[in-house]
């Protein structure tokens, strides 16, 4: 019972710290990503459907990005896709392609980007605090149930916050390199 509880609490954590990494790939740096298109949905032919899989999608260089659609007909819904969504680049298109220039991030917008991205890692790390939480109640209400020890509670307990420790260690990590990369010129 007691390894069920923990095997559910280092899942929780895994899955925290998967997800800022996929959010913190969302966030725009000043490089080119194809990232940068998920979440950003075409209509076709009324259907929502994700860029990718709509097109071919490349990065032909460290500041463009590549949309060439399969069916040439969609272009001008990729292009509204794009504006509407919160990436902050104007499509171009050449009747065949769409062709996104990222711009040069200005030092102001880095900080407010920076600022965001540590929001984001605070936002994880409370995540991570409940989820520490959540587990010590579970241990206590087995402890109270008779079901495990007052000392093998006590040992969850610890393996439970060197867990959290350790989480929030690799959160502080994923946060100085996404920083570090947005930062960079």
């Amino acid at each position: 019972m007691k390894e069920a509880v923990f095997q559910k609490f280092k899942e929780e954590m895994e899955k925290t710290i998967a997800a800022l990494s996929k959010s913190f790939s969302r966030v725009r740096t000043g490089r080119a990503s194809i990232s940068l298109l998920d979440g950003i949905k075409v209509d076709y032919y009324g259907t929502p459907t994700p860029i990718n899989q709509v097109a071919n999608v490349s990065v032909p260089e460290s500041r463009q990005i590549l949309i060439v659609p399969w069916d040439v007909s969609i272009i001008s819904a990729i292009e509204k896709a794009i504006q509407k969504s919160d990436l902050g680049v104007t499509p171009s298109n050449d009747g065949k392609a769409v062709r996104l220039a990222i711009p040069q991030l200005t030092e102001e917008r880095r900080k407010d980007i920076a600022k965001n991205v540590k929001k984001m890692a605070e936002e994880a790390k409370v995540k991570l605090r409940n989820a520490r939480r959540d587990a010590n109640e579970e241990f206590k209400t087995l402890k109270k149930n008779n079901t495990i020890s007052e000392d093998e509670m006590f040992t969850a307990q610890d393996e439970v916050q060197k867990l959290t420790d350790q989480s929030i260690e690799k959160t502080d990590k994923v946060l100085a390199a996404k920083e570090k990369e947005i930062m960079e010129i």
